[in-house]
Protein backbone atom coordinates (compact mmCIF):
# COMPACT_ATOMS: atom_id res chain seq x y z
CA UNK A 1 0.00 0.00 0.00
CA UNK A 2 1.37 3.40 -0.99
CA UNK A 3 1.76 6.07 1.68
CA UNK A 4 -1.27 8.34 1.66
CA UNK A 5 0.78 11.45 2.35
CA UNK A 6 3.75 12.84 4.26
CA UNK A 7 2.22 12.24 7.68
CA UNK A 8 1.55 8.60 6.81
CA UNK A 9 5.28 8.21 6.11
CA UNK A 10 6.19 10.07 9.31
CA UNK A 11 3.97 7.64 11.24
CA UNK A 12 5.79 4.70 9.64
CA UNK A 13 9.16 6.19 10.64
CA UNK A 14 8.00 6.71 14.21
CA UNK A 15 6.67 3.16 14.55
CA UNK A 16 10.10 1.84 13.56
CA UNK A 17 11.95 4.10 15.97
CA UNK A 18 13.48 6.09 13.09
CA UNK A 19 12.13 9.49 14.11
CA UNK A 20 13.03 11.69 17.05
CA UNK A 21 10.63 14.35 18.34
CA UNK A 22 12.06 17.60 19.69
CA UNK A 23 9.50 19.15 22.00
CA UNK A 24 11.30 22.34 23.08
CA UNK A 25 11.05 25.49 20.98
CA UNK A 26 13.70 25.86 18.28
CA UNK A 27 14.62 28.73 15.98
CA UNK A 28 14.21 28.25 12.21
CA UNK A 29 17.15 30.62 11.74
CA UNK A 30 20.19 28.27 11.79
CA UNK A 31 19.29 26.28 14.92
CA UNK A 32 17.19 23.66 13.09
CA UNK A 33 19.96 23.38 10.52
CA UNK A 34 22.71 22.77 13.08
CA UNK A 35 20.66 20.12 14.90
CA UNK A 36 19.85 18.38 11.63
CA UNK A 37 23.44 18.55 10.36
CA UNK A 38 24.65 16.77 13.51
CA UNK A 39 22.08 14.02 12.95
CA UNK A 40 23.00 13.67 9.28
CA UNK A 41 26.63 13.12 10.24
CA UNK A 42 25.77 10.62 12.98
CA UNK A 43 26.41 6.91 12.30
CA UNK A 44 23.98 5.63 9.67
CA UNK A 45 22.54 9.08 9.05
CA UNK A 46 21.01 9.54 12.48
CA UNK A 47 17.22 9.87 12.74
CA UNK A 48 14.50 11.86 11.08
CA UNK A 49 13.66 14.89 13.23
CA UNK A 50 10.24 16.30 14.10
CA UNK A 51 10.39 19.82 15.58
CA UNK A 52 7.08 20.31 17.39
CA UNK A 53 7.55 23.97 18.37
CA UNK A 54 9.15 26.38 15.92
CA UNK A 55 9.73 29.99 16.88
CA UNK A 56 7.51 32.41 14.99
CA UNK A 57 5.21 29.82 13.42
CA UNK A 58 2.33 27.57 14.54
CA UNK A 59 3.46 24.76 12.23
CA UNK A 60 5.94 21.94 13.01
CA UNK A 61 8.98 21.13 10.87
CA UNK A 62 10.32 17.72 9.85
CA UNK A 63 13.84 17.11 8.52
CA UNK A 64 16.15 14.24 7.48
CA UNK A 65 13.27 11.96 6.43
CA UNK A 66 15.36 10.37 3.64
CA UNK A 67 18.70 10.58 5.46
CA UNK A 68 19.73 6.91 5.68
CA UNK A 69 19.68 3.85 3.43
CA UNK A 70 17.01 2.33 5.67
CA UNK A 71 14.74 5.40 5.48
CA UNK A 72 15.34 5.77 1.74
CA UNK A 73 14.25 2.16 1.19
CA UNK A 74 11.30 2.60 3.51
CA UNK A 75 10.23 5.73 1.63
CA UNK A 76 10.00 3.77 -1.63
CA UNK A 77 8.62 0.66 0.10
CA UNK A 78 11.47 -1.60 -1.03
CA UNK A 79 14.03 -3.83 0.67
CA UNK A 80 17.05 -2.73 -1.36
CA UNK A 81 17.72 0.32 -3.52
CA UNK A 82 18.34 -1.98 -6.50
CA UNK A 83 14.75 -3.28 -6.33
CA UNK A 84 13.32 -0.34 -8.29
CA UNK A 85 16.05 -0.68 -10.92
CA UNK A 86 15.14 -4.35 -11.36
CA UNK A 87 11.48 -3.40 -11.99
CA UNK A 88 12.60 -0.84 -14.57
CA UNK A 89 14.91 -3.39 -16.19
CA UNK A 90 12.02 -5.84 -16.55
CA UNK A 91 9.96 -3.18 -18.32
CA UNK A 92 12.78 -2.08 -20.60
CA UNK A 93 13.77 -5.62 -21.58
CA UNK A 94 10.34 -6.59 -22.92
CA UNK A 95 10.72 -7.90 -26.48
CA UNK A 96 8.09 -6.62 -28.97
CA UNK A 97 5.23 -9.15 -29.18
CA UNK A 98 5.19 -11.13 -32.44
CA UNK A 99 2.22 -13.45 -32.08
CA UNK A 100 -1.35 -12.92 -30.91
CA UNK A 101 -0.64 -14.91 -27.74
CA UNK A 102 2.39 -12.75 -26.96
CA UNK A 103 0.26 -9.62 -27.44
CA UNK A 104 -2.39 -10.98 -25.11
CA UNK A 105 0.30 -11.82 -22.55
CA UNK A 106 1.39 -8.16 -22.64
CA UNK A 107 -2.06 -6.83 -21.74
CA UNK A 108 -1.71 -7.21 -17.95
CA UNK A 109 1.56 -5.25 -18.02
CA UNK A 110 -0.01 -2.52 -20.17
CA UNK A 111 -2.96 -2.38 -17.78
CA UNK A 112 -0.60 -2.04 -14.82
CA UNK A 113 1.20 0.81 -16.60
CA UNK A 114 -2.09 2.66 -17.16
CA UNK A 115 -2.84 2.41 -13.43
CA UNK A 116 0.18 4.61 -12.68
CA UNK A 117 -1.12 7.60 -14.66
CA UNK A 118 -1.92 10.65 -12.47
CA UNK A 119 -5.52 10.80 -11.31
CA UNK A 120 -7.34 14.15 -11.34
CA UNK A 121 -9.54 15.03 -8.36
CA UNK A 122 -11.65 18.06 -7.43
CA UNK A 123 -11.33 18.06 -3.63
CA UNK A 124 -7.97 17.92 -1.95
CA UNK A 125 -6.44 18.10 1.56
CA UNK A 126 -4.10 20.84 0.32
CA UNK A 127 -7.15 23.10 -0.18
CA UNK A 128 -8.39 22.94 3.42
CA UNK A 129 -7.17 26.52 3.90
CA UNK A 130 -7.21 28.98 0.98
CA UNK A 131 -5.51 32.37 1.29
CA UNK A 132 -6.11 34.31 -1.89
CA UNK A 133 -6.64 37.90 -0.74
CA UNK A 134 -3.59 38.42 1.46
CA UNK A 135 -1.16 35.53 1.01
CA UNK A 136 1.72 35.70 3.47
CA UNK A 137 4.80 33.49 3.36
CA UNK A 138 6.17 34.89 6.62
CA UNK A 139 3.92 32.76 8.84
CA UNK A 140 5.47 29.50 7.66
CA UNK A 141 8.54 27.98 9.38
CA UNK A 142 10.86 28.45 6.40
CA UNK A 143 14.42 27.97 7.61
CA UNK A 144 17.78 29.63 7.15
CA UNK A 145 20.37 26.89 6.67
CA UNK A 146 23.81 28.53 6.84
CA UNK A 147 25.13 31.87 8.15
CA UNK A 148 26.04 33.22 4.69
CA UNK A 149 22.69 32.47 3.06
CA UNK A 150 20.79 35.33 1.42
CA UNK A 151 21.35 39.01 0.83
CA UNK A 152 21.93 41.60 3.58
CA UNK A 153 18.41 42.91 2.94
CA UNK A 154 16.62 39.66 3.80
CA UNK A 155 16.69 36.90 6.43
CA UNK A 156 18.25 34.32 4.09
CA UNK A 157 15.38 31.87 4.32
CA UNK A 158 14.98 29.25 1.58
CA UNK A 159 12.39 26.60 0.78
CA UNK A 160 14.75 23.67 0.25
CA UNK A 161 12.32 20.79 -0.45
CA UNK A 162 9.98 22.32 -3.04
CA UNK A 163 8.23 20.57 -5.89
CA UNK A 164 8.04 23.26 -8.56
CA UNK A 165 5.35 22.68 -11.20
CA UNK A 166 5.51 24.43 -14.55
CA UNK A 167 3.85 23.84 -17.93
CA UNK A 168 5.30 23.95 -21.44
CA UNK A 169 3.34 26.69 -23.28
CA UNK A 170 3.63 24.80 -26.57
CA UNK A 171 2.80 21.21 -25.60
CA UNK A 172 0.86 21.79 -22.37
CA UNK A 173 3.01 19.11 -20.73
CA UNK A 174 3.73 19.69 -17.03
CA UNK A 175 7.11 19.33 -15.40
CA UNK A 176 8.05 19.00 -11.76
CA UNK A 177 11.52 19.94 -10.54
CA UNK A 178 13.22 20.61 -7.23
CA UNK A 179 14.66 24.15 -7.36
CA UNK A 180 15.44 26.07 -4.19
CA UNK A 181 13.18 29.04 -3.41
CA UNK A 182 14.73 32.20 -1.92
CA UNK A 183 12.19 34.13 0.18
CA UNK A 184 12.40 37.87 -0.51
CA UNK A 185 9.25 39.01 1.32
CA UNK A 186 5.66 37.93 2.04
CA UNK A 187 4.70 37.51 -1.61
CA UNK A 188 7.93 37.39 -3.63
CA UNK A 189 10.64 34.75 -4.05
CA UNK A 190 13.55 33.83 -6.26
CA UNK A 191 13.27 30.83 -8.57
CA UNK A 192 16.66 29.11 -8.76
CA UNK A 193 16.47 26.86 -11.79
CA UNK A 194 19.65 26.20 -13.74
CA UNK A 195 19.79 26.78 -17.50
CA UNK A 196 19.95 23.03 -18.16
CA UNK A 197 16.67 22.30 -16.33
CA UNK A 198 13.19 21.85 -17.79
CA UNK A 199 11.73 24.70 -15.73
CA UNK A 200 14.28 27.08 -17.26
CA UNK A 201 13.39 25.85 -20.76
CA UNK A 202 9.72 26.52 -20.08
CA UNK A 203 10.58 30.02 -18.85
CA UNK A 204 12.59 30.72 -21.99
CA UNK A 205 9.58 29.79 -24.11
CA UNK A 206 7.33 32.17 -22.16
CA UNK A 207 9.93 34.93 -22.59
CA UNK A 208 9.90 34.46 -26.37
CA UNK A 209 6.10 34.62 -26.30
CA UNK A 210 6.31 37.67 -23.98
CA UNK A 211 3.74 35.99 -21.74
CA UNK A 212 3.43 35.68 -17.98
CA UNK A 213 4.38 32.17 -16.82
CA UNK A 214 2.19 30.36 -14.27
CA UNK A 215 3.89 28.13 -11.71
CA UNK A 216 3.14 26.43 -8.41
CA UNK A 217 5.37 25.37 -5.53
CA UNK A 218 4.13 22.33 -3.60
CA UNK A 219 5.77 21.41 -0.29
CA UNK A 220 5.25 18.07 1.42
CA UNK A 221 3.65 15.00 -0.16
CA UNK A 222 4.13 11.27 0.09
CA UNK A 223 7.82 10.32 -0.18
CA UNK A 224 7.67 8.86 -3.72
CA UNK A 225 6.31 12.15 -5.03
CA UNK A 226 8.93 14.21 -3.19
CA UNK A 227 11.73 11.99 -4.47
CA UNK A 228 10.40 12.05 -8.05
CA UNK A 229 10.71 15.85 -8.13
CA UNK A 230 14.48 15.40 -7.76
CA UNK A 231 14.83 12.55 -10.26
CA UNK A 232 16.82 13.21 -13.49
CA UNK A 233 14.04 12.11 -15.83
CA UNK A 234 13.92 12.85 -19.56
CA UNK A 235 11.62 15.77 -20.41
CA UNK A 236 9.14 13.39 -22.06
CA UNK A 237 8.51 11.42 -18.84
CA UNK A 238 6.06 12.97 -16.37
CA UNK A 239 7.50 13.00 -12.84
CA UNK A 240 4.05 12.23 -11.42
CA UNK A 241 3.75 9.18 -13.68
CA UNK A 242 7.15 8.06 -12.40
CA UNK A 243 5.96 8.63 -8.82
CA UNK A 244 2.92 6.47 -9.60
CA UNK A 245 5.27 3.74 -10.84
CA UNK A 246 7.33 3.97 -7.63
CA UNK A 247 4.32 3.89 -5.30
CA UNK A 248 2.36 1.42 -7.51
CA UNK A 249 -0.65 3.71 -7.26
CA UNK A 250 -1.57 6.85 -9.21
CA UNK A 251 -0.76 10.26 -7.78
CA UNK A 252 -3.90 12.29 -7.17
CA UNK A 253 -3.58 15.75 -8.71
CA UNK A 254 -5.73 18.83 -8.17
CA UNK A 255 -6.00 22.05 -10.17
CA UNK A 256 -4.64 25.19 -8.55
CA UNK A 257 -7.01 27.95 -7.48
CA UNK A 258 -5.50 30.69 -9.65
CA UNK A 259 -4.05 28.79 -12.65
CA UNK A 260 -4.31 25.61 -14.71
CA UNK A 261 -1.25 24.11 -13.01
CA UNK A 262 -1.97 20.85 -11.19
CA UNK A 263 -0.28 19.79 -7.94
CA UNK A 264 -0.39 16.69 -5.73
CA UNK A 265 -3.65 16.73 -3.81
CA UNK A 266 -1.98 15.40 -0.65
CA UNK A 267 0.51 18.30 -0.46
CA UNK A 268 0.97 20.02 2.89
CA UNK A 269 1.46 23.49 1.37
CA UNK A 270 0.95 24.96 -2.13
CA UNK A 271 2.20 28.37 -3.20
CA UNK A 272 0.63 29.51 -6.47
CA UNK A 273 1.94 32.33 -8.59
CA UNK A 274 3.59 33.55 -11.76
CA UNK A 275 6.83 34.79 -13.27
CA UNK A 276 7.03 37.84 -15.51
CA UNK A 277 9.12 37.48 -18.68
CA UNK A 278 12.59 38.98 -18.25
CA UNK A 279 12.08 40.04 -14.59
CA UNK A 280 15.25 39.03 -12.76
CA UNK A 281 16.63 39.65 -9.29
CA UNK A 282 19.71 38.67 -7.30
CA UNK A 283 19.14 35.25 -5.70
CA UNK A 284 21.50 33.67 -3.15
CA UNK A 285 24.15 33.10 -1.98
CA UNK A 286 23.23 29.70 -0.59
CA UNK A 287 25.19 27.00 1.26
CA UNK A 288 24.82 24.24 -1.30
CA UNK A 289 25.17 20.46 -1.56
CA UNK A 290 28.74 20.86 -2.78
CA UNK A 291 29.70 22.00 0.72
CA UNK A 292 30.45 25.51 -0.56
CA UNK A 293 28.30 28.60 -1.00
CA UNK A 294 26.89 29.01 -4.49
CA UNK A 295 27.31 32.63 -5.52
CA UNK A 296 24.49 35.13 -5.77
CA UNK A 297 23.28 35.66 -9.32
CA UNK A 298 20.28 36.89 -11.29
CA UNK A 299 17.33 34.52 -11.42
CA UNK A 300 13.62 34.87 -12.29
CA UNK A 301 11.23 36.34 -9.72
CA UNK A 302 8.18 34.38 -8.56
CA UNK A 303 5.09 36.36 -7.42
CA UNK A 304 2.61 34.70 -5.04
CA UNK A 305 -1.08 34.91 -5.96
CA UNK A 306 -2.54 32.33 -3.59
CA UNK A 307 -1.46 30.03 -0.76
CA UNK A 308 -3.32 26.86 0.17
CA UNK A 309 -2.46 24.36 2.88
CA UNK A 310 -3.74 21.80 5.32
CA UNK A 311 -5.16 23.06 8.59
CA UNK A 312 -2.60 21.09 10.59
CA UNK A 313 0.23 21.54 8.11
CA UNK A 314 3.61 19.84 8.60
CA UNK A 315 6.50 21.62 6.90
CA UNK A 316 9.24 19.34 5.50
CA UNK A 317 12.65 20.78 4.74
CA UNK A 318 16.16 19.55 4.05
CA UNK A 319 19.62 20.89 4.76
CA UNK A 320 22.40 20.44 2.23
CA UNK A 321 26.12 20.94 2.78
CA UNK A 322 29.28 18.90 3.25
CA UNK A 323 28.51 15.19 2.80
CA UNK A 324 27.10 13.05 4.17
CA UNK A 325 23.74 14.81 4.17
CA UNK A 326 20.17 13.73 3.48
CA UNK A 327 20.46 14.42 -0.25
CA UNK A 328 23.38 11.97 -0.48
CA UNK A 329 21.01 9.07 0.19
CA UNK A 330 18.57 10.42 -2.38
CA UNK A 331 21.49 10.58 -4.81
CA UNK A 332 22.43 6.96 -4.11
CA UNK A 333 18.83 5.96 -4.78
CA UNK A 334 19.03 7.80 -8.11
CA UNK A 335 22.26 5.96 -8.93
CA UNK A 336 20.61 2.57 -8.46
CA UNK A 337 17.22 3.45 -9.99
CA UNK A 338 18.57 5.01 -13.19
CA UNK A 339 21.35 2.51 -13.94
CA UNK A 340 18.98 0.50 -16.21
CA UNK A 341 18.31 3.62 -18.31
CA UNK A 342 22.07 4.09 -18.83
CA UNK A 343 22.40 0.41 -19.75
CA UNK A 344 19.89 0.90 -22.56
CA UNK A 345 22.60 2.76 -24.50
CA UNK A 346 25.57 1.04 -22.85
CA UNK A 347 24.64 -2.61 -22.10
CA UNK A 348 28.32 -3.38 -21.42
CA UNK A 349 28.14 -1.38 -18.17
CA UNK A 350 27.98 -3.73 -15.20
CA UNK A 351 27.76 -1.28 -12.30
CA UNK A 352 28.13 2.36 -11.32
CA UNK A 353 29.05 4.16 -8.12
CA UNK A 354 28.61 7.88 -7.53
CA UNK A 355 30.54 8.37 -4.27
CA UNK A 356 28.90 10.71 -1.77
CA UNK A 357 32.12 12.73 -1.61
CA UNK A 358 31.69 13.49 -5.31
CA UNK A 359 28.37 15.27 -4.61
CA UNK A 360 26.67 13.49 -7.54
CA UNK A 361 28.44 15.12 -10.49
CA UNK A 362 32.13 15.26 -9.53
CA UNK A 363 32.97 11.55 -9.79
CA UNK A 364 31.54 8.36 -11.28
CA UNK A 365 33.12 4.91 -11.00
CA UNK A 366 31.99 2.62 -13.83
CA UNK A 367 32.70 -1.09 -14.38
CA UNK A 368 32.33 -2.54 -17.89
CA UNK A 369 32.61 -5.83 -19.77
CA UNK A 370 35.47 -4.79 -22.04
CA UNK A 371 35.24 -6.29 -25.52
CA UNK A 372 37.63 -4.37 -27.77
CA UNK A 373 40.50 -1.86 -27.76
CA UNK A 374 39.42 1.62 -26.73
CA UNK A 375 36.16 0.33 -25.25
CA UNK A 376 36.60 2.30 -22.03
CA UNK A 377 37.22 5.55 -23.94
CA UNK A 378 34.06 4.93 -25.96
CA UNK A 379 32.15 4.73 -22.65
CA UNK A 380 33.80 7.93 -21.38
CA UNK A 381 32.80 9.95 -24.44
CA UNK A 382 29.38 8.30 -24.61
CA UNK A 383 28.49 9.11 -21.00
CA UNK A 384 29.52 12.74 -21.44
CA UNK A 385 26.83 12.90 -24.11
CA UNK A 386 24.16 11.21 -21.97
CA UNK A 387 21.69 13.43 -20.07
CA UNK A 388 22.96 14.69 -16.75
CA UNK A 389 26.03 12.46 -17.01
CA UNK A 390 27.41 15.34 -19.12
CA UNK A 391 28.18 17.10 -15.82
CA UNK A 392 30.50 14.32 -14.58
CA UNK A 393 33.91 15.91 -13.98
CA UNK A 394 35.64 12.57 -13.45
CA UNK A 395 34.74 9.23 -15.05
CA UNK A 396 36.80 6.22 -13.96
CA UNK A 397 36.29 3.06 -16.05
CA UNK A 398 37.38 -0.33 -14.70
CA UNK A 399 36.92 -3.97 -15.71
CA UNK A 400 33.81 -5.90 -14.72
CA UNK A 401 35.66 -7.93 -12.07
CA UNK A 402 36.09 -4.76 -10.00
CA UNK A 403 33.40 -4.09 -7.39
CA UNK A 404 33.02 -0.32 -7.76
CA UNK A 405 30.97 -0.20 -4.55
CA UNK A 406 34.21 -1.09 -2.73
CA UNK A 407 36.00 2.24 -3.10
CA UNK A 408 39.21 1.08 -1.39
CA UNK A 409 39.63 -1.91 -3.72
CA UNK A 410 38.66 0.19 -6.76
CA UNK A 411 41.25 2.85 -5.87
CA UNK A 412 43.92 0.15 -5.51
CA UNK A 413 43.07 -1.30 -8.93
CA UNK A 414 42.98 2.10 -10.60
CA UNK A 415 46.21 3.40 -9.12
CA UNK A 416 48.02 0.22 -10.13
CA UNK A 417 46.54 -0.02 -13.62
CA UNK A 418 46.94 3.43 -15.13
CA UNK A 419 49.62 4.93 -17.35
CA UNK A 420 48.61 8.55 -17.08
CA UNK A 421 49.77 9.69 -20.51
CA UNK A 422 48.08 6.77 -22.27
CA UNK A 423 44.92 6.35 -20.21
CA UNK A 424 43.71 9.86 -19.36
CA UNK A 425 41.19 11.74 -21.51
CA UNK A 426 40.79 15.49 -20.95
CA UNK A 427 37.82 17.20 -22.60
CA UNK A 428 35.92 20.45 -22.34
CA UNK A 429 32.17 20.83 -22.15
CA UNK A 430 29.18 21.78 -19.99
CA UNK A 431 29.53 21.60 -16.21
CA UNK A 432 27.00 21.72 -13.42
CA UNK A 433 25.81 25.20 -12.51
CA UNK A 434 27.21 24.78 -8.99
CA UNK A 435 30.75 23.93 -10.08
CA UNK A 436 32.96 26.73 -8.74
CA UNK A 437 36.38 25.45 -9.87
CA UNK A 438 36.15 26.19 -13.61
CA UNK A 439 37.23 29.55 -15.03
CA UNK A 440 33.81 30.12 -16.55
CA UNK A 441 30.32 29.39 -15.19
CA UNK A 442 28.84 26.11 -16.44
CA UNK A 443 31.73 25.35 -18.78
CA UNK A 444 35.11 23.75 -18.20
CA UNK A 445 37.25 20.64 -18.36
CA UNK A 446 36.54 17.09 -17.29
CA UNK A 447 38.65 13.96 -17.09
CA UNK A 448 38.14 10.33 -18.01
CA UNK A 449 40.43 7.55 -16.79
CA UNK A 450 40.67 4.22 -18.58
CA UNK A 451 41.77 1.88 -15.79
CA UNK A 452 40.92 -1.34 -17.63
CA UNK A 453 43.46 -4.04 -18.51
CA UNK A 454 45.34 -3.06 -21.67
CA UNK A 455 45.79 -5.27 -24.70
CA UNK A 456 48.47 -5.53 -27.39
CA UNK A 457 46.11 -3.70 -29.77
CA UNK A 458 46.18 -0.74 -27.38
CA UNK A 459 49.96 -0.55 -27.61
CA UNK A 460 50.82 -2.70 -24.56
CA UNK A 461 54.17 -4.37 -25.29
CA UNK A 462 54.14 -6.56 -22.18
CA UNK A 463 51.76 -9.14 -20.75
CA UNK A 464 49.33 -7.81 -18.15
CA UNK A 465 50.13 -9.44 -14.78
CA UNK A 466 47.74 -11.68 -12.90
CA UNK A 467 46.26 -10.43 -9.65
CA UNK A 468 47.41 -12.21 -6.48
CA UNK A 469 44.92 -14.69 -4.98
CA UNK A 470 45.39 -17.45 -2.43
CA UNK A 471 44.50 -20.96 -3.59
CA UNK A 472 41.05 -22.21 -2.60
CA UNK A 473 42.60 -25.38 -1.12
CA UNK A 474 44.71 -23.44 1.37
CA UNK A 475 41.82 -21.12 2.21
CA UNK A 476 39.66 -24.13 3.10
CA UNK A 477 42.40 -25.56 5.33
CA UNK A 478 42.84 -22.27 7.17
CA UNK A 479 39.07 -21.84 7.52
CA UNK A 480 38.77 -25.28 9.10
CA UNK A 481 41.64 -24.64 11.56
CA UNK A 482 40.86 -21.00 12.38
CA UNK A 483 39.89 -21.69 16.01
CA UNK A 484 43.03 -23.78 16.49
CA UNK A 485 45.09 -20.65 15.79
CA UNK A 486 43.57 -19.06 18.87
CA UNK A 487 41.43 -16.44 17.13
Amino acid sequence: MAYKDLRDFISALEKRGLLHRIKVEVDPILEISEITDRQCKSPGGGKALFFEKVKGSPYPVVTNIFGSFERMCLSLEINHLDDVGKRIEELLNQAPPKTLMEKLAMLPKLFEFSRWLPKHVKDAPCHEVIEKDNPDLSKFPIIKCWPGDGQPTDEGRFITFPMVFTKDPETGRQNCGMYRIHIYDKTTTGMHWHIHKDGARHYDKYKKLNKRMPAAIAVGSDPAVIYSASAPLPESIDEMLFAGFLRREPVEMVKCITSDIEVPANSELVIEGYLEPCEMRIEGPFGDHTGFYSAADNYPVFHVTCITHRKDMIYPTTIVGKPPMEDCYMGKATERIFLPFIRLDFPEIKDMNLPMEGVFHNCALISIKKSYPGHAKKIIHGLWGKGQMMFSKLLVIVDDDVDVQNISYTAWRVLNSVDWKRDVVIAEGPLDDLDHAANFPRYGSKMGIDATRKTREEGMTRDWPDEIYMSEEIKKIVNSRWKEYGF
